[in-house]
């Protein structure tokens, strides 16, 4: 079902039960999901909207779901169960409680909102989960397992305490105000990106990288604490 660009402000009325296949509302003037579907076998996507809640989305969607480019500043009523990639980039979110509990076959991307914490967000991600461009202080109720990477760049960040416990491929904190490392994974599969940073030295880094570990632009004047592995790159 597809009614993008069609200046629709609500579902005038219209009830959908399930849909099999995608539901595609994005770039109305949707103030309200009331009437959505309340399943969708594949994607629903209702962003570039003027939605400032998610009540009435669908709890179920097979593919992905994407609330991007809204006003919203919370995730709750939004879908518990999602097949593919949850996308709620560039809204007013202050919180993500209202996120499904896991988002195994897909990624999670949060950035460009205005979360100061973590609190709330899926605790297992198959694939990467992107919260960069936030207002972030802590990591607090990151994913604990995220399967491919996990991106916290341009936050306000001084340390990396609450980071998820599993990281399957890249770790990217750069562009934060890190004056230590205490609290990253032990073992990163791939790169290890902290440049710009406030960083002296190496403490807390990873205990083994699978790639390449980037620390320029800081303020080293110790490799105290750098990893006792690395196969790519020290740069």
């Amino acid at each position: 079902f597809r009614c993008q660009r069609q200046s629709l402000k609500d579902f005038m009325g219209v009830r959908f039960g399930v849909v099999r296949g995608d539901f595609l509302c994005s770039e109305n003037s949707l103030t309200s999901l009331e009437g959505a579907p309340k399943k969708v076998t594949g994607k629903f996507d209702c962003r570039e909207n003027n939605l400032t809640t998610l009540k009435g989305a669908p709890q179920h969607v097979g593919g992905n779901f994407i609330c991007s480019n809204n006003q919203l500043t919370s995730l709750e009523f939004g879908p518990m169960k999602v097949g593919g990639f949850y996308t709620c980039i560039d809204n007013s979110l202050t919180s993500l409680k209202g996120s499904p509990v896991e988002v195994l076959d897909g990624g999670f991307f949060c950035k460009g909102n205005q979360l100061s914490d973590l609190e709330g967000s899926p605790q297992r991600v198959g694939k990467n989960f992107d919260c960069q461009n936030n207002r972030l202080t802590s990591l607090k109720g990151s994913p604990i397992y995220v399967g491919e990477n996990f991106n916290c760049s341009g936050n306000q960040l001084t340390t990396l305490e609450g980071s998820p416990k599993h990281v399957g491929a890249s770790f990217t904190c750069s562009d934060n105000r890190l004056t230590t490392l205490k609290g990253a994974p032990d073992i990163i599969s791939s790169n290890f990106d902290c440049f710009e940073n406030l960083l002296t030295s190496l403490e807390g880094a990873p205990e083994w990288i699978g790639l390449h570990l980037a620390c320029g632009r800081n303020r080293l004047t110790s490799l105290e604490g750098a990893p006792k592995g690395i196969r790519g790159e020290f740069m």
